[in-house]
């Protein structure tokens, strides 16, 4: 029996939502088409992906190993079919900045496509905070930066929005909240609250709740990530975070569920960012260039059509 990617991407939709149902809902499919697919993929690679339970379809051990994969492989597919055909010539040196967030969690990716792209371009990265950010592209320590660039403060540097993540309430599994058909930020407060720091969240989510006329009840701050995620799915509290720094499982193996609030939570925005008296060098310009195709591109070809 053959591999395919309609059996990668079934399992994956299961996996995200932990129901046969409803994946078969999200796809379009009837659900013994989602039960033969993950059957076959379970064939193929000889062991068990889920433990089947009353509640849903449960990762064992092999199936969270084994996740990690399916999305490279729908990630690398994806790339091959958006990708633009890149100037290969253009070589050179570029100092890029990245806040601790985008290092993390969007750029790890696209500096590899960058690097098989350009083999001549070779680039100085930085992890920095979004002041010292800043202060590098005005001094000219660094050329170009991809930040949040809803953070920005400094009129002297221009920006461009390549993508928003959604923020959304997380949640550990069969949380009481999960079952209404409503949440909003007044639901939340009620909560015990995980509060991310990092890349100034703490700043951006005391703005939205301030404007709600709420105040989440902070049982912790924290600037990791992966506290968050493991105290939520461990039951200690909720958190609204970006869609960007989402994962369905802790490190401990347990589901972390989302919800849509009802409240206008803004959404977190990434972006370029380089100052703007500089003229841009056909090393930055290429940079540019890519993650305009990547991200821009797609959205003006659909609006054209």
């Amino acid at each position: 029996m053959a591999f395919t990617l309609r059996q990668v991407r079934y399992f994956v939709a299961t996996a995200e939502v932990g129901q046969i149902s409803q994946a078969a809902i999200n796809l379009h499919i009837s659900q013994s088409a989602v039960t033969s697919a993950i059957q076959e993929l379970e064939g193929l690679l000889g062991a068990s992906l889920f433990t089947r339970t009353a509640q849903g379809m449960l990762l064992t051990d092999s199936g969270r190993h084994f996740l990690n994969h399916a999305y490279s492989i729908l990630r690398s597919v994806e790339d091959a079919l958006n990708s633009p055909l890149p100037d290969t010539h253009i070589s050179g040196s570029l100092s890029v900045a990245a806040s601790y967030t985008v290092m993390g969690y969007f750029l790890p990716h696209h500096l590899q496509r960058l690097a098989q792209w350009y083999p001549g371009l070779r680039m100085h990265l930085h992890e920095q905070e979004r002041v010292d950010i800043e202060r590098g592209l005005l001094d000219g320590h660094y050329e170009m930066a991809v930040v949040l660039t809803g953070n920005l403060t400094e009129a002297r540097i221009a920006s461009e929005t390549l993508f928003s993540s959604t923020r959304r309430l997380w949640l550990p599994a069969r949380h009481p909240l999960s079952e209404r058909s409503a949440v909003g930020l007044a639901d939340v407060a009620k909560q015990p609250y995980i509060l991310l720091t990092v890349d100034e969240a703490g700043q951006s989510s005391l703005r939205y709740w301030q404007a709600s006329g709420q105040e989440p009840r902070v049982i912790l701050r924290t600037s990791s990530v992966e506290a968050v995620r493991s105290m939520v799915a461990n039951g200690s509290g909720v958190a609204i975070l970006s869609d960007l720094v989402y994962r369905p499982w802790s490190l401990e193996g347990k589901r972390i569920e989302t919800l849509s609030l009802v409240d206008p939570v803004p959404s977190m925005s990434v972006g370029l960012a380089w100052c703007r008296e500089r003229e841009l060098t056909p090393a930055m310009l290429a940079f540019r260039e890519y993650f305009r195709q990547s991200f821009l591109a797609p959205q003006l070809s659909s609006t054209r059509r």
